[in-house]
């Protein structure tokens, strides 16, 4: 769609001296006779409020949502495949009234002016469409609407927000007088695709109470009970000029300071205006759970803000790491949920990473209802590849980062996969097959005898990422290439291998049978060079079996009935993960399938360093970048969360069957249940709530079962089956 779909004749408009740190308010009027409906249309570039008649319809949101905006600001040598802006659209009939009414508009920063990729200066548009009996008016932004300048005076988005109130009382209010600001000028429009979606937004989750954690030399340290995603609401009593400035941590110094590491640079600071007043940041949230107050300024609480994605599940047992694991996890998700998309972290860098977010996105499918978010990420995703190569990018919407050839770029295939699995809907593997197409020509474009070796010249070409330090224990490793032994080569080829064979599975579902016989040629391919270059024929393992090697092969097919069993004895006698991201998920799902869950939950519990029971016992509240919490600079990353997932497929037995999608056919067939009293949870599908429990009483297990409508299963105990009603089952069994 155009501009002209949502806004008219509308005009993009701005300051006449304009910057990309630059903040401005726009006012204008409009005279509404008899009101039936009301609608507003607004785009205000980078982040925008706005106020109807003194009152904001949009608080607590970071709108719009985040897009590849417009064209000029590709990568170097690509052109990126879409640029398109997601229009938000209100109701506003509620706000306004018979006769005069005012509005006003207060924007910049955001992603659009991020200082790692610069879209455009500051601007705004608008449209309000009134509606009354038959006749429909329109009142649109042109150089009529009048510019003041905003109280935010140096802006960052991802570190800082500063306020100067001295000379800012009441910009917002209907009857304020703004007959000495100066008529906006026209600016350029957007080279883009307007757009329209549901995907949520960013809005006010809870208010958690603060508590004062330590007075120091320079003020008062306040404890939120939990890492989170936000600010600090502040009642300010300053003198006009005084300075207040809140610094964030996630964690506090052995001595009860901020600790240093893990402020990321974050700061709200602003100059009081000598009103007693209720501040809070305007167009930037932070990642912490410490905050230190300088000045004459009271906490009243700290606002949870990230995009509106309800839990969709529950899960509960008699095994604490477990429970946590699973809380902290759709915890960790719900911070790294902004702008419309996922992200690695909450403050230090918030990108859309592809291969963080395809890792999880089975897991947060399986959790909670995100399926608008990702069906508008996968959007990012394919709107950012290359039309000239088909090359896939680290992140979504693009900025440059790093990552690698597989486990990034391969989120083209994973997320419309995991999206169809989860929901059943065959269009979205036939919207982005071609995409798929294009990457795998790309990765073979990037090969040598057979592996992928290579991703764009100049950038990263990763394979696992943040595994664990093992060759040098007792030395500070913080170069990745140290810290992770398998070659990225041997990763990255098992990526597109399983891409490859995913991509089968698609064909047949879509009617694209006649491309089988050409994946499976290249599927037999990559597996034959992966066994020559990595197999060691003498003890059945690939790179000799550490960081999770062997479970890269087995999970495509290769090696010999022996390397799985040794990959199963490495980690029973080594007792704990010493994996990277992805590993700790293939690891853990290979001994469910194979029926070693006894093996996984081991790992999933045990009380090491390398280990989520070690975040736990810390007093974690999210998942960190590293099992190492002192080598993690960000405390709030979900990557190794993706196992969550096998706690509902194998722990709770929740399966679908082979060809199944949207969980029309199940196998409910729970694992390790002799060594839990209790457990109980459920998923929400489609067709309605699955829910499994049981307690383990003396030998005789208790189980409740429930089935949704449109829905078939059987219940599988001890090699027989049982078909399940819709509804409500419930029956004992002894183990």
């Amino acid at each position: 769609m155009n501009q002209e779909y949502f806004f008219k004749n509308a005009k993009w408009i701005g300051a006449k001296n304009r910057t990309e740190e630059s903040f401005s308010v726009v006012r204008n009027y409009f005279e509404l006779d008899c009101i039936q409906k009301v609608k507003f249309n607004v785009l205000g570039l980078g982040f925008f409020k706005c106020y109807i008649n003194g009152i904001c319809i949009n608080p607590d949101t970071f709108l719009p949502l985040s897009s590849d905006f417009e064209a000029g600001c590709d990568p170097v040598d690509e052109v990126i495949s879409c640029h398109r802006v997601y229009v938000p659209s209100f109701d506003i009939t509620d706000f306004v009234k018979p006769g005069r009414n005012s509005i006003a508009i207060h924007y910049g920063g955001g992603w659009y002016t991020h200082k790692a990729r610069v879209f455009g200066l500051p601007k705004v548009i608008y449209c309000i469409t009134a509606e009354s009996g038959s006749e429909t008016r329109h009142f649109v932004s042109d150089e009529n609407c009048l510019v003041g300048k905003s109280f935010v005076s140096a802006y960052n988005f991802t570190w800082e927000e500063h306020h100067d109130f001295t000379d800012s009382e009441g910009c917002f209010w209907e009857d304020y007088d703004d007959s000495s600001w100066e008529n906006a000028v026209c600016t350029e429009s957007l080279e883009t695709e307007y757009c329209e979606t549901d995907c949520p937004w960013d809005k006010l989750i809870k208010v958690l109470p603060v508590r004062k954690v330590k007075e120091t030399a320079k003020g008062i340290i306040y404890d939120c009970g939990e890492n989170t995603t936000g600010y600090p609401v502040l009642k300010l009593s300053a003198e006009k000029g005084e300075k207040i400035c809140v610094n964030f941590s996630e964690e506090l110094a052995a001595d009860g300071s901020l600790d240093p590491t893990h402020i990321h640079g974050q700061q709200f600071t602003m100059v009081a205006d000598g009103r007693t007043s209720v501040i809070q940041p305007e167009f930037t949230w932070f990642g912490f759970r410490y905050f230190e107050v300088i000045g004459k300024a009271e906490p009243m609480g700290v606002k949870v803000i990230h995009s509106d994605v309800p839990v969709s599940s529950d899960f509960e047992c008699d095994n604490e790491t477990l429970n946590w694991i699973y809380k902290t996890f759709v915890h960790t998700m719900h911070c790294n949920m902004h702008t419309g998309h996922p992200s690695d972290c909450p403050h230090l860098e918030r990108r859309g990473y592809t291969g963080d977010g395809q890792l999880t996105c089975n897991a947060v499918l399986t959790t909670m209802d995100a399926k608008a978010l990702y069906e508008k990420w996968m959007q990012d995703i394919a709107d950012s590849q290359d039309v000239l190569s088909g090359h896939i990018q680290y992140t979504a919407p693009y900025i440059r980062s790093g990552g690698g050839p597989g486990g990034w770029g391969c989120a083209i295939v994973e997320v419309p996969y995991q999206l169809y699995k989860h929901y059943g809907e065959k269009e979205i593997l036939e919207k982005y097959y071609g995409n798929m197409r294009r990457y795998i020509d790309y990765l073979e474009s990037h090969s040598e005898y057979g592996l992928v070796t290579s991703d764009k010249k100049g950038e990263w070409c990763l394979g696992d990422w943040c595994g664990p330090n093992i060759l040098y224990p007792d030395k500070d490793i913080t170069s990745h290439n140290q810290q992770v032994v398998l070659p990225a080569a041997m990763v990255n080829t098992y990526f597109m291998v399983k891409s490859l064979q995913q991509m089968c599975e698609i064909a047949r579902i879509i009617g694209k049978d006649d491309d089988i016989a050409e994946y499976e040629e290249k599927i037999s391919y990559r597996k034959g060079a992966i066994t020559a270059a990595y197999f060691n024929a003498f003890d059945d393992n690939f790179i000799m079996n550490v960081q999770g090697a062997n479970s890269f092969a087995v999970d495509i097919g290769l090696g010999n009935e022996k390397t799985y069993e040794n990959m199963k004895s490495y980690y029973k006698k080594l007792g704990h993960y010493d994996t990277g991201i992805f590993a700790t998920d293939i690891v853990t799902r290979l001994l469910f399938e194979n029926g070693d869950s006894d093996l996984a939950v081991d790992l999933l519990t045990q009380d090491g360093d390398q280990g989520y029971e070690h975040w736990r016992k810390n007093g974690a509240t999210t998942f960190h970048e590293y099992w190492d919490s002192n080598r993690s600079r960000s405390h709030s990353h979900p990557m190794f969360g993706a196992p969550v997932a096998y706690l509902f497929e194998y722990l709770l037995g929740i399966k679908q069957t082979e060809n199944s999608a949207g969980y029309k056919s199940l196998v409910i067939e729970p694992m390790s249940v002799d060594r839990f009293s209790r457990m109980k949870g459920s998923i929400t599908t489609p067709d309605g709530v699955i829910s499994v429990s049981y307690e383990n009483q003396s030998g005789k297990v208790h189980f409740n079962i429930n089935i949704p409508e449109n829905t078939t299963a059987v219940f599988r105990w001890s090699g027989k089956e049982n078909v399940l009603t819709q509804g409500t089952n419930e029956f004992v069994l002894s183990i």
